[in-house]
C-alpha cells in the first residue's frame, strides 16, 4: 500500500508562474547559477541556490547560505509573490516537450514508505550532497524541490487525471527553452480520495530523479520526530513533497560518457582491445544508437559503432545494463577507470545537450566519448524491484520538473 495525502500548496501568485520556476538546483554548477539569476528577481533559483545572493567567498555550505534562502522565501511570501490554498489539495502537473506530454500528480509521499522500502530507489546517494539539502529544508521549513516518482501505468488513474485536465488551469507557460508548463488544482474530496484508493492498491512507486532530494527530506523528517517525541505521524514533516508520472509517459535519455585519456594507448591499441568486446564499425559521421547493446565511440580520428559480442550480454539487472557492460569490459580493465563515481578522468553528459557537446568535449578536454543507449523505465523498475542499484549517471530524465511551482511547508 502506497500511502500520498493532499496539502496546503504553497504556489506562485497567478501570472508569476513563468518568472518564478526554475530548473533544478543540481543542474547548475555555482558559476552557472550566479549566472542564471541575472536579471530574475523572481527566480526561485535564488532560493535554492542562495549562495548566488552572498559574497563569492562564502561556502555553499556555510550556514549563511541556508538562511539567507529562509529570508528570500519569508520576503517572497510577505510580498505577495506566493500564495497558499486554504485546504489540502492535489494537483496535476503537465510538461511537454517537442509535442509530448506527461502529467504527474503533485501530492505528498510518505517517509514511512520510503524507509519501509514501498518508495523505491536505484541510485546510492552521496551523504554530503545530502547534508546540502537536510539543511535547505530544515531551515527553510519548506520543501522546495518536488522528488520525481514513477509507477505502473494505471487506466483508471489516467482517466481520473484526464476528466481533471478538463478544468480551467491554474497556469499555462512556455518556460525559455520551450518545455511546456500547466497546472491544475484537485480540490474535490471524493477526487482526491479515489486517487489516495489507486495509489493504496500499488505494491510501489519508483524514484525517478531526486535521490538526494528525497533522502533529504526523509532525514529532516526523522530529525523533527526526535524533536516531537509525543508525533502523531499526521504532521507535514512526515511526508514529502512529489510528483507521481505514470511511466508509459516517461522518456528517459542517454547519459553519456566522455574520458579525458586512453590510459597511454594509441588509438589503434584502443580499438584493438575494444575489438574482443564489441564489433567495431567505421562510421560517416555522428549516430545515436539504435537499441541496447549499441554505444557510439568517437575518437579524434572518427566515429565508431560499437555493437556487443553475444557471449558479453548478461541477464542480470544490474550487470546487463549497457552502462554496466562499458564500464566493467571496458573503461575499468582497458581504460583504467575504476570508480566512475570519483576519478577526474571521467566525466558524464546529458543526452538533453546532443552529440555536438561530444564533438566539442572530444575536440577540447576529452580523448574519447561514448554515446549511450538510453536506460530504459523498465530496466529502472527491474533494477529496484530487485533491491539493486544502478551504476552512477545512468539515467536522464527530460523534461526536468520545475521547482517553485508548488512548495509543502513542514511547519504548517
Amino acid at each position: 500500500m502506497v500511502r500520498i495525502r493532499p496539502f496546503q500548496g504553497i504556489r506562485p501568485a497567478k501570472g508569476k508562474e513563468e518568472a518564478i520556476a526554475a530548473l533544478p538546483y543540481d543542474v547548475y554548477s555555482r558559476k552557472e547559477a550566479k549566472k542564471a539569476v541575472e536579471g530574475k528577481p523572481l527566480t526561485f533559483l535564488r532560493i535554492d541556490r542562495a549562495e548566488t545572493q552572498l559574497p563569492d567567498d562564502i561556502a555553499t555550505s556555510d550556514p549563511r547560505v541556508y538562511q539567507k534562502a529562509r529570508e528570500l522565501l519569508l520576503e517572497m511570501e510577505e510580498r505577495g509573490d506566493f500564495v497558499k490554498d486554504s485546504a489540502p489539495c492535489c494537483y496535476l502537473y503537465e510538461l511537454t516537450m517537442e509535442g509530448r506530454s506527461q502529467t504527474g500528480i503533485v501530492a505528498c509521499a510518505s517517509i514511512d514508505d520510503y524507509l519501509e522500502g514501498r518508495i523505491k530507489k536505484h541510485e546510492n546517494t552521496r551523504r554530503e550532497k545530502e547534508e546540502d539539502r537536510v539543511c535547505h529544508v530544515d531551515v527553510c521549513g519548506t520543501q522546495t524541490g518536488p522528488i520525481f516518482l514513477a509507477y505502473r501505468n494505471r487506466a483508471d488513474l489516467k482517466a481520473l487525471t484526464e476528466e481533471e485536465k478538463k478544468r480551467e488551469p491554474l497556469f499555462s507557460f512556455v518556460s525559455e527553452d520551450g518545455i511546456g508548463h500547466r497546472g491544475w488544482r484537485v480540490s474535490d474530496e471524493a477526487s482526491i480520495r479515489r486517487i489516495q484508493k489507486i495509489f493504496e492498491a500499488m505494491d510501489a512507486v519508483y524514484i525517478a530523479d531526486g535521490h538526494h532530494r528525497a533522502a533529504s527530506a526523509v532525514r529532516v523528517g526523522l530529525k523533527r520526530r526526535e524533536e516531537h517525541p509525543g508525533y502523531t505521524g499526521k504532521e507535514e514533516f512526515n511526508y514529502f513533497l512529489s510528483v507521481l508520472f505514470p511511466d508509459d509517459e516517461l522518456m528517459i535519455m542517454d547519459y553519456n560518457r566522455v574520458v579525458r585519456d586512453l590510459n597511454g594507448l594509441s588509438s589503434e591499441e584502443f580499438l584493438k582491445r575494444t575489438e574482443e568486446i564489441f564489433t567495431v564499425e567505421r562510421l560517416q559521421g555522428p549516430k545515436h544508437p539504435k537499441k541496447k547493446g549499441e554505444i557510439v565511440l568517437l575518437l579524434s580520428e572518427g566515429w565508431y559503432l560499437l555493437t556487443l559480442r553475444p557471449e558479453y550480454e548478461n541477464e542480470d539487472p544490474v550487470e546487463g545494463l549497457d552502462v554496466s557492460i562499458l564500464q566493467r569490459e571496458l573503461l575499468g580493465p582497458v581504460l583504467g577507470i575504476g570508480d566512475p563515481r570519483t576519478d577526474e578522468r571521467i566525466d558524464f553528459v546529458g543526452g538533453i545537450r546532443g552529440m555536438e557537446e561530444l564533438e566539442r568535449r572530444v575536440h577540447t578536454d576529452m580523448k574519447a566519448a561514448f554515446a549511450m543507449y538510453p536506460t530504459s523505465i523498465g530496466e529502472l523498475f527491474a533494477v529496484a524491484d530487485a533491491g539493486l542499484l544502478m551504476p552512477p549517471k545512468s539515467t536522464w530524465f527530460e523534461p526536468k520538473l520545475r521547482s517553485g511551482l508548488f512548495l509543502h511547508s513542514i511547519e504548517g
